[in-house]
């Protein structure tokens, strides 16, 4: 981008705290974080640096995220870093995310802190500082003898450990609390996590004042710190959403109607946490004043027909149908349109998100709409790669939130033969039986795509049903570039963003499948190896030429000598050779 481009993009850019990313292409470049975007995109204009400035210069346009504060931004930043790997974000190159607390699933939960929650845990955070987060949770194993020790160490003991005679843990291995007390010392937590303060503040406070009064002066200024870190740990705009504690579920939509434009954004917390965002794009109904009541009164059925309900909507206007808000309430779920406080704030936030004029359609919510699916945030694209049976290989490349994941690509050899359909049943099986017996170290996708039609399609399907690996898959053929279900085809108009997602990933594991054929066949010996005059390199040049020793046989001494490398000489010993 040149500088006036530059300057022109930060100037259509919101005085907003946010994310920004250069992108080439598909490809992100940068990402950053900025308390006012507009302001921020416009230094690029004369960048100081000249690892930036080679940035910028490659760098085709910039795209922007909106969110309500500079802790916001600053996940989101490390979220997207961690997806994308930018090349010019050389100082965040390790792949850690921030710390979360968990509370196991079990009879006697363990709280712990980490990166890699277990399933069915119960979790708070991300938090952006993992010493605080420490604190908290010291404290809070403390007060409460909550256990922090593994499943291991935690079954078949006679007496208590350490921790106990510590006063960290209340030892439910050995009996020393029954595991009814020790869930209201659970419940104590999790009330501390959802923003009860008080909880684990008042406890600490008597003691800290009962330490003072017994002269213990040292350790009552080690409570009076640990004190200090937890009054101010819900204070810190570490979490992003307060919600009521019965409110586990909060779906914030905000709602924007220029014209014939018609843009929702959804923002979608659990357990307070902001953890999704979308925008979707609708024909803006008709009126004018009423224009985006009309609009949630259209939307609300629609996009919530086929999908969880949350325990609360927060809304930018009362919907004007009230059949809508009285079928929600039956359901279980709260309507509210908040005029102040932390929730108004949140639906200014979906309207700041709603009103974005240079964002692309969302095109995993467009594809999840029109296949009636979960969103699918996580798409797995196969695609087979082979020379008439020989040096068979497959691909398995990812996209995460509708952009390459190139630390999740697989590829793998399959075996011989000129059978495109078994091909695609030995490469599915091989990916869903990794993911079944636990050998895969990457999330399971939300959607499987594969290169071909019905009969590619049919040879996936068979695959997982054989492994018992319960993930959706369709098919993209060529040709027609139709989408094939195993219920109906689809044939999308070419501008569908849905239909683009999926040709992108096809096109990513055909290239990718295609890359690994050549390497594989390019290092396979052959007769060319035994001519005079042909090295390795002059072999992978008339491989990639021809395709194939059968056809270099088949090919003339003019067609011979058009690579570059080969001379008359070597053209006719090749001719007599083969």
């Amino acid at each position: 981008m040149e500088p006036n481009e530059v300057r022109a993009r930060a100037d259509d850019l919101p005085r907003s705290p946010g994310v920004y990313q250069f992108l080439s292409g598909d490809t992100t470049l940068y990402v950053g974080k900025a308390v006012d975007l507009r302001d921020r995109v416009r230094s690029y204009a004369d960048p100081r640096g000249e690892r930036i400035r080679r940035m910028v210069a490659a760098a085709e346009t910039v795209d922007v995220a909106v969110t309500d504060t500079e802790t916001q931004a600053l996940l989101l930043e490390a979220n997207l870093i961690k997806r994308h790997q930018p090349r010019y974000n050389v100082r965040l190159k390790d792949d850690k995310s921030y710390p979360l607390v968990q509370l196991t699933d079990h009879s006697v939960p363990r709280i712990e802190v980490t990166r890699d929650p277990e399933p069915g845990a119960t979790v708070f955070g991300p938090y952006t500082d993992k010493g605080r987060v420490e604190t908290v949770v010291k404290a809070i194993r403390e007060t409460y003898g909550l256990r922090g020790c593994s499943d291991h160490k935690y079954s078949g003991r006679d007496r208590p450990c350490l921790d106990y005679e510590m006063g960290l843990c209340s030892a439910p291995c050995t009996g020393e609390i029954s595991e009814e007390r020790y869930r209201e010392d659970v419940e104590s937590a999790v009330r501390f996590f959802e923003g009860e303060t008080g909880v684990l503040a008042d406890p600490l406070s008597r003691e800290m004042e009962a330490a003072a009064q017994g002269q213990e002066f040292e350790r009552a200024a080690h409570l009076r710190d640990r004190l200090s870190v937890v009054e101010s740990f819900h204070g810190g705009g570490e979490e992003a959403v307060s919600s009521r504690r019965d409110e586990r579920t909060v779906d914030v939509l905000g709602a924007s109607v220029e014209g014939d434009r018609a843009v929702v954004a959804r923002l979608h917390a659990e357990r307070g946490q902001l953890v999704d965002r979308s925008r979707h794009r609708l024909d803006a109904p008709e009126g004018s004043d009423a224009a985006a009541a009309a609009l949630f009164s259209a939307f609300l059925p629609q996009y919530y027909a086929e999908r969880d309900l949350p325990d609360v909507v927060l809304l930018s206007e009362r919907p004007d149908d009230e059949d809508v808000i009285a079928w929600l309430e039956t359901e279980g779920v709260s309507v509210r349109v908040p005029g102040s406080g932390r929730e108004a704030k949140l639906v200014e936030l979906a309207l700041k998100n709603a009103r974005r004029t240079d964002g692309e359609p969302d095109s995993v919510g467009e594809l999840a709409a029109a296949l009636s699916l979960s969103r699918p945030e996580r798409i797995e694209g196969f695609d087979v790669s082979h020379a008439q049976g020989r040096a068979v290989v497959g691909s398995d490349v990812c996209f995460v939130g509708g952009d390459s994941d190139t630390s999740s690509y697989r590829r793998k050899k399959l075996s011989e033969g000129n059978d495109d359909y078994l091909h695609m049943r030995e490469l599915v099986e091989w990916r869903a039986r990794r993911a079944v017996e636990g050998r895969d170290d990457r999330p399971d996708p939300d959607l499987l795509l594969v290169d071909g039609g019905r009969g590619q399609l049919d040879a996936a399907r068979a695959a997982l049903d054989e492994v018992g690996w319960d993930v959706p898959v369709v098919a993209l053929a060529k040709e027609e570039e139709v989408v094939v279900t195993t219920e109906r085809t689809y044939d999308w108009p070419p501008d569908h963003p849905g239909l683009h997602l999926l040709q992108r990933v096809r096109d990513e594991a055909h290239r990718f499948a295609v890359q690994y054929h050549q390497t594989l066949r390019d290092d396979v010996s052959t007769v060319l190896d035994d001519i005079d005059g042909v090295g390795p390199a002059t072999r992978r040049k008339l491989l990639r030429r021809f395709g194939s020793v059968d056809a270099v046989r088949a090919a003339s001494v003019e067609d011979l000598t058009d690579v570059p490398g080969v001379g008359e000489k070597t053209a006719r010993t090749l001719k007599e050779r083969l």
